[in-house]
């Protein structure tokens, strides 16, 4: 069983349609953005108080509108989609923890 599996996964890895895709910027566009969602999960472990709402905001809204991109083209592009969400999720827990910071800071002054 595992090695019709293996030979399958094998034989398809092999194929011109997946080179193609290997060569494609369907392929190569969403691992080159992976660095902003790598870059968020990287943040999660500094200070609150260096992130920009601005920023945090506007990096929500790029991810939003580039998941719904990736969505409706076709053939649909699950890499480019799990990047976003994976940066949209990043994103809105950094906003998160900016708010959690400015109503402590609020808090106790």
């Amino acid at each position: 069983m595992a090695g019709v599996i293996a030979r399958n996964l094998l034989t398809s890895i092999k194929s011109k349609e997946f080179r193609d895709y290997l060569c494609s910027t369907h392929f190569w566009g969403p691992v080159a953005n992976w660095g902003l969602p790598i870059a968020a999960i990287n943040d999660m472990k500094k200070s609150p108080e260096i992130i920009s709402g601005r920023m945090t905001m506007a990096l929500c809204m790029y991810s939003l509108l580039f998941m719904r991109f990736a969505y409706r083209v076709q053939p649909r592009n699950w890499l480019l989609f799990a990047c976003h969400f994976t940066n949209e999720t990043c994103q809105v827990i950094q906003g998160g923890r900016l708010m959690k910071y400015k109503m402590a800071n609020k808090a106790a002054t």
